[in-house]
């Protein structure tokens, strides 16, 4: 079968793997379409802890079960499924194990033609979603879920800001704020970007190369219950400037690195939590799943390319010009 790997530090390539044999608990999956994350770019930099050369990268797929491996699993022969790229959460569901591990690295990904998992990996693919868009929603999607709902607990009473509107999970929690009945704003760098999320419904946007835009916020829209980012950096004391009282600022990443200070006068004067969050549990996986189907949510594509592109559409990955998912057609 045709297998993305990752050859070196920089260099992947399409190599040709042996179908992987099922065992017990495992099933085959034909691969429809998978999607791409921030973080097979970084494996490919070279930029991600326990990196294994010779691995096949991506978190995200659906396909169609073509085998299993044992007779309780027959019911899932021939379904049309999503793949829960967790392994090893653990029974805490507060926080990873010490042996959590994300498909793709170091265990082969979905960027292949077949990929084995384990049968309780799978849920149903919501039939309102293509395969391409289906494939666009696992990794990110949970991230943005648990960001929301478990840390952010976010419903239609309070006004929410997405920060980085251009990325994927951000775009997500956009999405599944917009569900909850939320007031939803965003923030980009991008003008054509802020637009989208206007015409999406955005109750507001603002663009943060604008040195005043969040005196702006402040002034018009009475601050945030909860802030969902992933940047990290100078830009969250921004962020507690805009908090409501006991307002909860939610961040899964730290591109923009740590702030060189930080408002701990203002924050505990006015109760407000600072909450790190990961991917999520095993539950809010299939949490999630029922969600996406319940609201008919749709995942933002940007674009979907046959597997042999697979170059350009790591490039434009890496340059963060995309509005919403890279997807791999296999």
């Amino acid at each position: 079968m045709k297998a993305l790997a990752l050859i070196d530090h920089g260099r992947i390539e399409i190599v040709d793997k042996p179908i992987p044999k099922i065992v017990h608990g495992q099933v085959l999956i034909k691969v429809k379409a998978a999607g791409l994350n921030k973080r097979d770019q970084f494996i490919r930099e070279g930029k991600y802890p326990g990196i294994v050369l010779g691995t096949t990268l991506g978190s995200d797929a659906s396909g169609q079960v073509e085998s299993v491996a044992d007779k309780a699993d027959e019911h899932w022969l021939g379904k049309e499924v999503i793949v829960n790229p967790n392994i090893g959460w653990g029974t805490n569901t507060a926080v990873q194990s010490s042996k959590y591990a994300i498909l793709g690295m170091p265990t082969d990904g979905t960027l292949a033609e077949h990929l084995v998992v384990d049968s309780d990996r799978l849920s149903e693919k919501p039939k309102h979603l293509t395969f391409e868009e289906a494939a666009a929603l696992p990794l990110g999607g949970l991230t943005a879920f648990r960001a929301c709902f478990y840390h952010g607990k976010i419903n239609a009473d309070l006004n929410v800001l997405i920060s980085g509107f251009g990325g994927g999970v951000a775009q997500f929690a956009f999405q599944f704020a917009q569900a909850s009945k939320a007031k939803v704003y965003v923030t980009s760098s991008s003008d054509d970007k802020i637009q989208k999320a206007i015409d999406a419904g955005a109750a507001g946007a603002f663009n943060y190369k604008d040195p005043e835009w969040h005196k702006n916020a402040w002034k018009t829209k009475g601050g945030f219950n909860v802030v969902i980012d992933s940047s990290g950096g100078d830009q969250i004391n921004t962020f507690i400037k805009l908090m409501r009282p006991a307002g909860r600022i939610i961040f899964f990443g730290a591109t923009n690195g740590l702030p060189s200070s930080l408002d701990l006068y203002r924050m505990f004067w006015n109760q407000i939590e600072l909450q790190g969050s990961t991917m999520g549990n095993d539950q809010e996986f299939q949490a999630m799943v029922r969600f996406v189907d319940e609201h008919k949510i749709h995942p933002i594509v940007d674009s979907i390319r046959p597997f042999e592109e697979f170059i350009s559409a790591f490039d434009d990955l890496a340059e963060n010009k995309k509005t919403g998912k890279l997807v791999l057609k296999m």
